[in-house]
């Protein structure tokens, strides 16, 4: 039987590592509590809403940042793993308005505590699916960076 591949347009791997001035808890809580990841996710100069967090294997985190060209980014992301408060798994696709996968994404969160403080490391991977991605991919270690720093920014306060 032969099976289909969907094109490939580029892929993009960012690895990071930071060490948060809070505990685990607090750090995880950033991460799983809707009001609070609306707050620090995106890049710098994007807001974001989060209407959709269930936190479960198998359950929905619906993402949109809203950048300043007046655009929307969207993403539909499902949790694969989740050990509280230590670690993450979820696959992470970037969509157009109708749903269709732009990127596709897998991305894991760690947390370990050292000394009252969090190491997180972040190690994220997509694929592009469509031709335009490569431009996507291009910008994801800068967003991601950007939006990183943004949570150590919100948990130091």
């Amino acid at each position: 039987m032969a099976s289909v591949q969907a094109a490939t347009y580029g892929e993009g791997t960012v690895a990071i590592t930071r060490v948060f001035d809070a505990p685990p808890a607090l750090v995880w809580q950033a991460w799983t509590d809707p009001k609070i990841l609306a707050r620090w996710f995106g890049p710098r100069g994007f807001t974001t809403s989060v209407p959709i967090l269930d936190l479960r294997v198998g359950g929905a985190l619906r993402i949109v940042m809203h950048g300043p060209d007046g655009n929307d980014y969207p993403a539909a992301c499902e949790f694969r793993e989740i050990v509280a408060p230590e670690r993450l798994v979820f696959v992470n696709n970037a969509v157009d308005k109708d749903g269709k996968v732009l990127l596709e994404g897998l991305t894991t969160v760690t947390f370990a505590e050292q000394g009252g403080k969090t190491t997180m490391t972040l190690h994220t991977h997509a694929v592009g699916r469509v031709p335009f991605a490569k431009q996507m991919l291009a910008g994801m270690e800068a967003g991601w960076t950007q939006t990183i720093d943004k949570l150590g920014e919100l948990v130091a306060g």
